[in-house]
């Protein structure tokens, strides 16, 4: 007789993993968030919104790319949860967007309740730093899709703004500095070239310790993504910041030029920070030439603001209460050429 289970999916198994993760999700809640888990959708009281006086939706999505197989290849699942939810939720911020609620979406070969129950700690705990709730997702089991020790996530988060506090391109004025935050690492962009170049070319183990990080390579590969939500919100209510840039796929220069309008241009300096040595270690070890490094990977900047030069020590003061580095890393000015118009130029040698 064939059932369900012989087809490779479990019920048991699926209503196991949604009892170890109840704890989580509680954890993960604001006021607004209405019910509980269990339902067809989660549900938020939108009458929150009433208090703006024209209120600007935002909407963002994202995974975390093939972070996951670092993951499963150290069978430890508790942190690429909080990788999911800063790389959605600091995407809706650099509009000055205040997250709300985020779902999620975990597919796997074989659902194994705790490994689902850590997934999901890891995003409802950094939904707690970023201040939204997590208002429910979904898992699928994929038998003969996934292998059983394989998944991936994905996620969605919805934000809001003020129609007068939008941040954004046509904010941008000449004189606006470029301030750099640090990032926490890799984050969660570039690991196929990470992976290419560290694990299947140079056949380096993720147990092993390299000194220059000063910890395993696994642990290093799998430092969650910084989630700047929260900083970043006070950074755009404390100062009159025009616009912010989440560094991610594409890297510094293509992402920060994402905010710009065309009449500008913005030169960053590399001399202002240093190459972190995870960076570096792939550059050297995969013979990476800095043109692909810097257009694949963070290279140390997580987060860049365009804020006018009166508020830079207001504004380092707002990160640094967050625990994030920061630093004035370059300048906005007005493109004197077509070949200018929008751009963003890198100069100098990291320090």
């Amino acid at each position: 007789m064939s059932t369900y289970e012989a087809a490779g999916v479990s019920i048991e198994a699926g209503d196991k993993a949604v009892e170890l993760m109840k704890v989580w999700i509680e954890k993960a809640r604001r006021p607004e968030m209405l019910g509980g888990i269990g339902g067809f959708a989660g549900l938020f009281d939108a009458s929150a919104l009433k208090s703006y006086e024209r209120p600007i939706l935002a909407t963002s999505t994202d995974g975390v790319g093939t972070k996951v197989a670092i993951a499963q290849a150290l069978d430890k699942h508790d942190t690429i949860g909080h990788d999911l939810v800063g790389m959605v939720v600091d995407d809706l911020v650099v509009c000055g967007a205040e997250p709300l609620f985020m779902t999620d979406y975990i597919a796997t070969g074989k659902v194994v309740p705790e490994r689902i129950a850590a997934i999901v700690q890891g995003i409802a705990e950094a939904c707690v730093l970023a201040g939204c709730a997590l208002s429910g997702g979904e898992t699928a089991e994929h038998p003969g899709l996934l292998a059983p020790d394989e998944y991936d996530v994905a996620g969605a988060a919805t934000g809001v703004v003020d129609a007068a506090n939008l941040l954004g391109s046509t904010l941008v004025r000449p004189g606006d500095v470029a301030i750099a935050m640090a990032s926490s690492g890799l984050h969660s962009n570039g690991y196929s070239l990470v992976r290419h170049v560290l694990l299947n070319t140079a056949g380096r183990s993720l147990t092993e310790h390299v000194d220059d990080l000063g910890r395993t390579l696994g642990e290093e590969l799998l430092e969650p993504t910084r989630i700047y939500a929260k900083a970043c919100l006070d950074l755009a209510r404390g100062t009159g910041t025009h616009a912010m840039s989440h560094i991610t796929g594409g890297g510094l220069a293509a992402n920060l030029e994402r905010v710009l309008p065309p009449e500008v241009t913005v030169t960053l300096d590399r001399s202002t920070w240093s190459l972190p040595p995870i960076f570096s270690l792939v550059a050297e070890t995969g013979n990476v030439e800095r043109p692909d490094l810097e257009k694949t990977l963070n290279c140390g900047v997580g987060m860049v603001a365009l804020t006018p030069a009166d508020d830079v020590d207001a504004a380092i003061e707002i990160l640094a209460g967050y625990g994030i580095e920061a630093w004035v890393a370059g300048a906005v000015a007005a493109a004197e050429n077509a070949e200018d118009a929008g751009v963003v130029r890198l100069v100098n040698d990291y320090a």
